[in-house]
């Protein structure tokens, strides 16, 4: 299936990325001087001994990268790497690959032996993460970090969550951090990935109002169906749309009408909650609950009647974005992070959020602000050290949210203060993706937002919806990322992708062709033989262990 798919106490600034910052602009007689990596004008941070930016003679390094699906194909045409590479006399050669072709690209070099210099987005799972550390693959960058990155060193100097997150069970530190810092707990953007969204003009024309409970919905739903909300005398409305089982977009978090929400994946992170929640501090596995029986069971009948979209189950970013911009309107409820990016910033006028149902649970998943899965360096890497101080360019605010959204004079303006507040934007979600380098490097905190603007309009609007609708009726426990033990990974990585994708597979059948009561008993029978009762101890071993840290 085709895939193209969010408090720091030390503000720290290069003088190679203070100079970077000020892309667009001119430099300076002072900032034009050559600078050493490292030296941290604020915090008085030393130098790096062997690395001095500009390099007296051009060092190329190769790089493999993950490319939003909308970016050019060579990173070098963006203007922040383009000022990165004039400030450093660093040159990449890039090999970006779109998101259907990323992981399967990524594992032929690593198993051919020809590997890039670094990854720019390495996209590893945590087993994976060990498994090639072992193998000496990818190299331990914990020295890099304290000798060559001053910038993202302060950062795990004042945040030890972020530095214990990244670390290995072996306690060497293998990939760098990439995410962003939007709200806490249940208040972060990410605890509720997936927002139903409804038209809300076809509601007025039928004289509808939005639904209280899970019945009410059904009723709008098929009367989008039949009564031609959109007014051309045919019967092209779609009722509901969504991806199926995506990190975003998915139909698990109506499952939570029935008690039970579904968690949805995240791609190539068998760690990931796929299917998991917590209740009472003992984790559960969401498709062992009589709830997600009755869910599937309910939502059989959309299918069966026609309200819910086929192409959910094929569905990539091009193809879901475009359902709702149809020069008729079709679609009539959604479920997506933000309904512009689906149908328009025009048609979004008349869309309106549908509040948790009487009763329902909210999900809250665990994706957290920043993510354990970004640059890796090989070893076959001749200028690890160089590697390093170039990288560490993106953990300076401004540099970071330039390779996170975009560049100065694109996505930022500077203020008087020079500190980056955001131009208006259009469909920021699809621009994003074009104006950005990447999402899978570079940190921006709390504590940034002196320096950069860098939450968003609708992501400010997206927390404070959340905060007043979802919140109330969220989960109050969570699975959280943890960095599991070498042998609970090996557990994971023996159960967890054939269990999960046997629960796939049997949702999307029960849901389309129905039969979950009469399979529920081999279901279950079937599980316990693939083992899922060995992978929930795993679970509730590392749950537990958290726990204990946390005290």
């Amino acid at each position: 299936m085709k895939r193209n798919k969010t408090v720091l106490l030390l503000a720290v600034t290069t003088a190679m990325t203070a100079a970077l910052a000020a892309c667009g602009s001119e430099a300076g007689p002072e900032e034009s001087k050559p600078a050493p990596v490292g030296q941290t004008g604020e915090t008085g941070g030393e130098a790096s001994a062997d690395v001095t930016f500009p390099l007296k003679e051009t060092v190329t390094l190769k790089a493999v990268a993950h490319r939003p699906p909308l970016a050019p194909s060579d990173f070098n045409q963006q203007p922040l790497i383009q000022e990165l590479e004039s400030k450093t006399n660093v040159h990449i050669e890039w090999d970006t690959v779109g998101e259907a072709d990323y992981i399967e690209k990524r594992n032929l070099l690593l198993a051919s032996g020809s590997l890039p210099d670094f990854f720019f987005s390495g996209r590893f799972s945590d087993s994976e993460l060990v498994r090639y550390a072992q193998d000496g693959t990818l190299i331990p960058l914990d020295d890099l970090i304290e000798n060559h990155m001053p910038n993202l060193k302060a950062i795990l100097d004042a945040r030890p969550d972020i530095k214990a997150q990244l670390t290995a069970p072996d306690g060497h530190i293998y990939s760098l951090p990439q995410g962003e810092e939007f709200g806490s707990g249940q208040e972060e953007i990410g605890a509720n990935p997936d927002f139903l969204y409804l038209n809300k003009a076809w509601l007025d024309k039928l004289g509808l109002e939005v639904p209280k409970t899970i019945d009410e919905y059904t009723e709008v739903l098929r009367a989008f169906k039949t009564r031609d909300p959109n007014g051309n005398g045919k019967a092209d409305e779609i009722p509901l749309t969504y991806i199926d089982n995506f990190w975003t977009g998915d139909i698990g978090v109506l499952f939570g009408a029935f008690g039970v929400p579904d968690k949805t994946y995240r791609p190539n992170n068998p760690t990931y909650i796929d299917h998991l929640n917590v209740v009472d501090g003992n984790v559960q596995f969401a498709p062992q609950q009589e709830g997600y029986k009755q869910a599937v069971a309910y939502l059989h009948q959309w299918f069966a009647e026609g309200l819910v979209d086929l192409e959910a189950f094929t569905h990539d970013y091009d193809t879901y974005f475009a359902r709702g911009k149809t020069e008729v309107e079709t679609i009539g409820s959604l479920i997506w992070w933000d309904k512009n990016d689906v149908v328009g910033p025009e048609r979004g006028e008349h869309w309106v959020l549908v509040p948790p149902f009487e009763g329902m649970v909210v999900k809250w998943n665990n994706g957290g602000g920043f993510g354990r899965d970004g640059v890796t360096i090989t070893k076959d890497n001749e200028h690890p050290e160089i590697t390093a101080a170039w990288l560490d360019s993106f953990y300076e605010p401004t540099v970071a949210a330039q390779a996170r959204f975009g560049p100065i004079g694109v996505w930022f303006d500077k203020d008087a203060s020079g500190k980056l507040v955001q131009k208006p934007v259009d469909s920021p979600g699809e621009f994003r993706q074009s104006s950005a380098v990447s999402n899978g490097i570079g940190l921006l905190l709390y504590d940034h937002l002196d320096k950069v603007d860098y939450i968003e309009p609708r992501a400010a609007q997206r927390i404070k919806d959340s905060v007043e609708i979802y919140v109330p009726q969220m989960e109050k426990e969570r699975f959280p990322n943890i960095f599991f033990t070498e042998e609970e990974l090996k557990t994971i990585e023996r159960l967890k992708p054939d269990i999960s994708a046997y629960v796939n597979k049997m949702r999307a059948k029960w849901l389309l062709e129905g039969g979950v009561e009469a399979e529920w008993a081999e279901f279950q029978q079937t599980l316990k033989n693939m083992g899922i009762e060995e992978l929930l101890q795993v679970h509730q071993a590392g749950y537990d262990r958290y726990l204990a840290a946390q005290q």
